[in-house]
């Protein structure tokens, strides 16, 4: 028998959520991040969850030609760009968009000599101070880019820093707005700002494309819940317990003995850790489900196991279903008491767990 603990990843979630990223921005073609190999969902799954997307955006030049392999053919972005000549030729074998961000990708584009046709996506930084070219400098850099014979399209974009809190005083979604329309100005190509929070929060930030990545998973970067939002949790963890213990008062659990009880409890063991993703550092109070109920972790997490306090559910034994996150228990929720965002949550899922699929 396998270990119990299971990441099941529902597709007819992302396609769920791709439609509301589409309704946030009815006009605007949509670029579906799936980078970190779609947050941890798999890129074939991918495919088949954003099939109605108009491209895929990563960073992963590999992944990039795996896409094509798996039988994607729609329009593809490296969003970083490429980090070496080799990867300008597979790109443009493959007919796959670049980032350019940096004097030293232009030169190395400018260099490359490219026997066919590449889309170039120009990067401006408008406050992020990441990647990207500074305003003043933007003109230049898209004369340069014009004069290359191989460079097809010119699209630019850039990323904003507080589309969750647009009145952030040291920098206000607003001043990058003004930066990027002022680093365009009178340039002809498409435009694309709007990541998942401005996608759901300032739909005036649409522009020609979007490209919403977490929302597209079901969790959500603003302070409002993912459900307030329509979405769908597309992967929910589940495990069992695996032992039960009865303690007494005074007695500890876990490593470091740093959960004392206060009474006599019911203390469940769950078969999942730090090595299969969960967060070590999740504390005392990080919400589960058991049999549907929410109920806590206690103590320390370990590399295979948590335990989590089954003294109120009377009905709990060895073999009852435990949601580590997903489907009735949003992974925002249990991001939040660990300290971290649904994204670390997604991406850290180990390969010792087991996937499998719903409404595939």
């Amino acid at each position: 028998m396998p270990r119990p603990l299971v990441a099941t990843v529902d597709i007819a979630a992302l396609q769920h959520n791709l439609d509301v990223a589409k309704a946030h921005a009815p006009h605007a073609k949509i670029w579906a991040i799936v980078k970190a190999n779609a947050y941890g969902h798999g890129l074939e799954r991918a495919i088949r969850g954003f099939s109605k997307a108009d491209g895929l955006g990563l960073i992963e030049p590999e992944a990039a030609l795996a896409l094509r392999e798996l039988g994607w053919s729609k329009r593809i972005l490296l969003l970083e760009g490429c980090f070496d000549a080799a990867d300008l030729h597979a790109a443009a074998a493959h007919h796959i968009d670049i980032v350019v961000h940096s004097m030293e990708q232009l030169v190395l584009l400018e260099r490359a000599a490219l026997a066919e046709q590449v889309d170039v996506h120009l990067k401006i930084n408008s406050g992020m101070n990441r990647l990207g070219f500074i305003p003043a400098i933007c003109r230049d850099v898209y004369e340069r880019l014009r004069c290359l014979p191989y460079v097809r399209k010119i699209s630019f974009l850039t990323h904003f820093a507080n589309a969750d809190d647009a009145s952030n005083p040291a920098l206000p979604l607003s001043e990058q707005m003004h930066r990027f329309q002022m680093a365009t100005q009178g340039l002809a190509g498409e435009r694309c700002l709007s990541n998942s929070a401005a996608d759901l929060l300032h739909a005036d930030c649409a522009a020609d494309w979007v490209r919403p990545g977490i929302m597209l998973y079901g969790a959500t970067p603003s302070p409002q819940t993912a459900a307030s939002f329509g979405l769908q949790p597309a992967m929910t963890l589940r495990s069992e317990i695996i032992g039960i213990q009865h303690i007494a008062r005074g007695d500890a659990v876990g490593y470091g003995s740093r959960f004392v009880a206060e009474s006599p409890m019911t203390i469940g063991v769950v078969a999942c850790g730090y090595a299969d993703g969960y967060p070590r550092h999740a504390p005392t109070g990080t919400p589960v489900l058991v049999d549907g109920i929410k109920t806590r972790m206690v103590g320390r997490v370990s590399m295979d196991m948590i335990t989590v306090d089954l003294t109120n559910l009377q009905n709990a034994k060895v073999g009852s279903s435990v949601t580590l996150w997903g489907d009735g228990l949003p992974i925002d929720d249990v991001a939040s008491a660990a300290g971290t965002v649904g994204y670390e949550l997604m991406c850290a899922v180990a390969p010792r767990v087991r996937i499998i699929e719903v409404n595939g």
